[in-house]
């Protein structure tokens, strides 16, 4: 099983002194693989945003994987156990969506026009609020439909 994105770094046998020692140190105290920026540079509702997201991404995997065994064990009792752990699973990640959901203004707009809708999704997203291509492109053209650039103020 390989290890989860929340866990320490292991404290290696090595001992350095110096530079080096400060840096193991910070790498050690680091609680996710996934940060991209210094810590201190980023706000506390930052954090909690990246432990939401990484909450979200591990319960996603656990679906797929109790999914995987579901389907994998030849054993009914085993199978019955598996898919209720799985679903549990499903329950998480639904919570963490919408706690995501709560604090994200861009994702709450993307999932309401995503989300229970019955269309093609693709379709979905090429249409705007009054059924107009976002941004005046042709995605059969090529077109980003980001809108043109031609007399934008440099």
């Amino acid at each position: 099983m390989n290890a989860p994105l929340w866990s320490h770094r292991p404290l290696g046998p090595e001992v350095r002194t110096g530079d080096a020692a400060q840096t193991d140190q910070k790498e050690r105290t680091l609680a996710s693989e996934g940060f991209h920026e210094p810590l201190e540079l980023l706000d506390e509702a930052t954090v909690d945003h990246h432990r939401a997201m990484t909450s979200l991404c591990e319960e996603l995997e656990a679906i797929d994987w109790y999914d995987q065994r579901v389907k994998a064990t030849s054993d009914e009792s085993l199978a019955a156990v598996l898919a209720y752990n799985r679903d549990d699973e499903k329950e998480h990640a639904a919570m963490a969506l919408e706690w995501l959901r709560r604090r994200d203004p861009a994702l709450d707009a993307n999932l309401r026009k995503f989300l229970f809708t019955s269309g093609p999704i693709t379709e979905i997203g090429d249409e705007g609020q009054d059924g107009d291509t976002e941004g005046g492109g042709d995605p059969a053209a090529g077109s980003l439909g980001i809108g043109s650039l031609k007399g934008a103020v440099q």
